[in-house]
């Protein structure tokens, strides 16, 4: 894979509206949009009729549909498509009837969602949920999951997209695992 700063400016030139900076960065990038597929196809279900290939795809494709977006480097577009890619498997898991708030779910933590067993398309929505609801308390905090948690991004990178402190990231990212997991058992109660 390219160096960080070839991918943040290709993708910077894209932005300003370089119609061939977009090409260049589709093979830069697809081998570490494939690794995040991957991470999330882990948790499916065996035998589950979407494939990491068609899931980088379709970030892809919306990704390359965003005309607004002001790429900041290439840890900003990761966590972007990894939020994307996230949205695409919720969506596939509720319209294909999953059950609503973790019914009949398997509890498990937050780090070990990132290895979800093949049972656990519901956790991902209850996730997703309470992820919801943090971002409705605190959208920094959100912000932080969405990266570390589904971006795959450490510490240093997240608190570059964010232009934080990486200790403030350490810190946020610990009380968001903690709220999640009450927010989660929660809904698991009712």
């Amino acid at each position: 894979m390219a160096p960080p700063a070839n991918v943040t400016q290709l993708l910077q030139a894209w932005t300003q509206g370089d119609k061939q900076a977009l090409e260049q960065p589709a093979p830069l990038v697809h081998q570490e949009l494939h690794r995040l597929a991957m991470r999330y196809m882990r948790g499916e279900r065996s035998g589950h009729t979407l494939q990491a290939t068609a899931l980088v795809n379709e970030a892809y494709l919306r990704l390359i549909a965003w005309k607004d977006v002001q790429w900041q480097n290439r840890a900003h577009f990761f966590g972007v498509a990894a939020q994307m890619m996230r949205r695409i498997l919720v969506d596939y898991a509720r319209s294909h009837g999953s059950a609503k708030g973790g019914a009949g779910q398997k509890q498990v933590s937050l780090d070990e969602a990132a290895i979800v067993s093949k049972d656990e398309v519901s956790s991902l929505i209850a996730i997703d949920e309470a992820l919801r609801h943090l971002a409705a308390a605190d959208p920094r905090k959100a912000q932080i999951v969405e990266l570390r948690f589904f971006g795959g991004m450490t510490v240093e990178e997240t608190a570059e997209v964010l232009k934080l402190s990486s200790i403030t990231v350490l810190r946020d990212w610990n009380f968001a695992k903690c709220w999640l997991l009450r927010e989660i058992n929660k809904e698991d109660s009712i």
